[in-house]
């Protein structure tokens, strides 16, 4: 049983608490499976009516996955990065259908695998403090824990544009996106947290008493340059549209841009266009999971780890280098399921 998640139940209220501070509460298998079992068993529980998700002491919520394990393990078989992405993807499903109200706390860093955990809950509840981001394409990775699904669903290609800059969202930008259904206060969530246990039945009414009105979202002022600008689902057109800008922020985007990696942009472009035409989220796993068995493989994960969080000499050598280089049969390759190796969900939620 690992301490590195809490699970427990206070009168009605399911408990989740990430409990990883120095890796600000990342994600391991352990941690995936523990917060499943859990999640499983309250479901035929009747004495629990809700579950709440938040982190325990630290700067964040969660930061992603653990990636210098999974880097490691593409860099070999990447058997072990495999049965992560499996156990994890199962949780991110098993959340977006659970049959229970879950609240989400996303106060500080929620990025990657937390935004996996996140976004599937009913109440998602965003603090001043909250930065969200899915930032994969830094590190060769891409939008996986059903980004395909989420970012794509996003109103005028602002997901794209969070794909392919890793943009960070402050708390009144989730709110006005609808990535967060309530924008409450840091020094409320003590008392909220009260309420819910209180009435764990009125999670998302006990939310709303807490709720204030969020400041202005930065991002509304550039939605008409994101729609304009990433509207192409080719990395070569985007890329285009912002040269061809020449103002401030696009010029500042397309520096962003291009020190991601052009073959983890391509392959999120593509992932989002095919995610928004996806009738389930359970397909939507199904695809990532393919998608990331390949891509943990590649050498452009592995060399983004290193650049990013190993050696953090920030100088990826990415191959190819440029998107033109990114050849159309190298994604079909990516995105091709192998026989023998389907995602499936859990069997009590499926």
């Amino acid at each position: 049983m690992t301490q590195d998640v809490l699970t427990f139940v206070e009168g009605s209220l399911g408990r989740i608490r990430l409990n990883r501070p120095k890796a600000i509460h990342a994600l391991t298998r352990d941690m995936c499976v523990a917060i499943s079992r859990a999640l499983l068993d309250w479901i035929a529980d009747p004495a629990v009516e809700a579950v709440v998700i938040d982190h325990a002491e630290g700067r964040g919520f969660c930061a992603g996955g653990d990636v210098v394990a999974l880097a490691r393990s593409g860099a070999a078989d990447g058997r072990e990065a495999a049965d992560f992405f499996f156990d994890e993807y199962r949780l991110n499903h098993l959340l977006f259908a659970y049959p229970k109200c879950t609240v989400a706390i996303m106060d500080g860093i929620t990025m990657g695998g937390g935004v996996g955990i996140a976004l599937p809950c009913d109440v998602r509840i965003a603090t001043e403090a909250t930065r969200l981001a899915m930032p994969e394409t830094g590190i060769g990775l891409f939008p996986d824990v059903g980004g395909g699904w989420y970012l794509s669903r996003l109103p005028g290609r602002v997901g794209q544009f969070m794909a392919l800059t890793g943009a960070r969202l402050d708390g009144a930008e989730c709110k006005y996106l609808g990535l967060a259904t309530h924008y409450v206060a840091q020094a409320s969530l003590p008392d909220l947290m009260e309420r819910l246990k209180a009435a764990p039945a009125r999670a998302a009414g006990a939310a709303g008493n807490f709720a204030e009105k969020e400041p202005a979202a930065r991002i509304e002022q550039n939605l008409p340059a994101i729609a304009k600008l990433f509207a192409a689902d080719t990395l070569e057109d985007v890329i285009a549209a912002l040269e061809a800008d020449g103002g401030d922020w696009a010029q500042t985007e397309l520096g962003t841009i291009r020190t991601k990696s052009p073959l983890s942009c391509k392959v999120s472009l593509r992932l989002l266009k095919e995610g928004a035409a996806r009738e389930s989220f359970a397909d939507e796993m199904r695809a990532e999971f393919a998608l990331a068995r390949n891509v943990v493989r590649t050498h452009d994960f592995v060399e983004g780890v290193r650049a990013l969080l190993i050696d953090k000499d920030n100088k990826p050598d990415w191959q190819p280098p440029v998107p033109e280089a990114v050849l159309d049969e190298t994604l079909d390759a990516l995105f091709a399921e192998e026989p023998g190796e389907e995602w499936t969900p859990f069997p009590e939620i499926a």
